[in-house]
């Protein structure tokens, strides 16, 4: 699951600190750069429904080896000549992840019911150090591959391994557990708590993609180097492991999540005005503060899922519906910041953006991180207690 994890972020955020020399290597539009931040983002959104049904007809663990097959194949073909298959390998990476994702929350609610908010905590820390490498990696590889193509390409060694691991090492089952009635998608969309969740993910997702996909960018507008630019987003994306791994463990010292939740997205909107409009000397404060709070707040938001249900079964619905929803979302984010660069809107006017959309997250929390739960009633009925 780790070495899974490991695999779901560098696919992303690869792609960012070289969007600048892909940008002048194929002629695309700042729009059609736009699209390509947004196009894995949507594909999560989109393809996170499918996992539930697939996992149902398949098994959860063929099928996130089947995930994992796809992404090798999709960062392979990103990084193949024709301008076109950048596009198509992009919405494979982003299809693969957006399943894979959806079923780790519920293979950890069932492999380790005790403990499946800290294993959460364990396998997002993997996905964020996988967010670090990449953004810290991707010129170094462009450089020592002497492509930014062959770097990109370089990534589905990575994915390749996980499968291979995984293959060999997941949970073996021979038959699913049988259902216990309720808790349909259409039941989850009448529960208040469901869509809490799943705004939750949306808003924080958007603001990491956002980070993933612009946050280069708009440091080079500020006057840092490519160079410089990959290595602060990749300090920052490293100091999400601490929080990652933590936030679980604050989050337990109550059955109430809105205080940790609060905490890490206050974090999240300081971390940003330094960077972007604080003084220039304050930048590594905002480096540290924007990764505690977005590790801490990705983590706990994943957290939730499991937390929020009483079964196995109704953590791999509810991921579903709020990775599905979530992710798709959280796309409009990356794709809204692509055109307000088009329109050559300043930093100060950026930076409002996203400040806005965290305090969105900041309100969300205040409902999603209640102590309540997702249940099956004595007669079948999904209910919330």
């Amino acid at each position: 699951m780790v070495l899974v994890g490991l695999n779901l972020r560098p696919a992303l955020s690869s792609l960012a600190p070289l969007l600048v020399r892909i940008q002048t290597t194929t002629g695309l539009s700042a729009l059609a750069i736009g699209a390509l931040t947004t196009l894995p983002v949507l594909c999560l959104g989109l393809f996170a429904p499918l996992a539930p049904w697939l996992s149902k007809r398949l098994g959860a663990e063929r099928t996130l080896g089947l995930a994992l097959g796809m992404l090798a194949v999709g960062l392979v073909l990103r990084g193949l000549p024709p301008n076109p298959l950048l596009f198509i390998g992009t919405l494979l990476v982003g299809a693969s992840i957006g399943v894979a994702g959806t079923l780790l929350p519920a293979l950890v609610k069932r492999e380790i019911p005790g403990g499946a908010d800290l294993m959460t905590g364990v396998y997002t820390m993997a996905l964020c150090l996988g967010g670090a490498l990449g953004a810290g990696l991707s010129i170094p590889l462009a450089e020592w591959l002497g492509s930014w193509r062959l770097g990109l390409i370089s990534w589905a060694v990575l994915a390749v391994a996980a499968m291979i691991a995984w293959q060999r090492c997941m949970p073996r089952r021979q038959a699913p557990p049988p259902s216990s009635g309720g808790g349909s998608m259409r039941d989850l969309l009448g529960q208040p708590l469901a869509w809490q969740v799943m705004l939750l993910m949306g808003t924080q997702s958007s603001i990491a993609y956002i980070i993933f996909g612009w946050l280069p960018t708009l440091l080079q507008l500020r006057g840092y180097s490519d160079a410089q630019a990959g290595w602060l987003m990749s300090a920052s994306v490293m100091v999400q492991l601490l929080s990652a791994l933590g936030a679980p463990w604050l989050a337990r010292l109550s059955r109430d999540q809105r205080p940790a939740l609060l905490m890490v997205l206050g974090c999240v909107a300081c971390g940003l005005w330094l960077l972007l409009l604080g003084p220039e000397n304050w930048r590594w404060a905002g480096v540290v503060l924007l990764g505690l709070g977005q590790g801490g707040s990705f983590s706990l938001t994943l957290s939730l899922i499991v937390l929020r249900t009483a079964t196995s079964r109704l953590a791999g619905k509810l991921s579903g519906l709020t990775q599905g929803g979530g992710y798709t979302l959280a796309a409009m984010g990356p794709l809204a910041v692509g055109l307000l660069l088009q329109f050559e809107a300043s930093l100060p006017v950026l930076t409002a953006v996203l400040l806005a959309i965290t305090a969105t997250a900041a309100g969300l929390a205040l409902l999603a991180g209640r102590n309540l739960r997702l249940d099956i009633d004595e007669h079948g009925e999904l209910i919330t207690r």
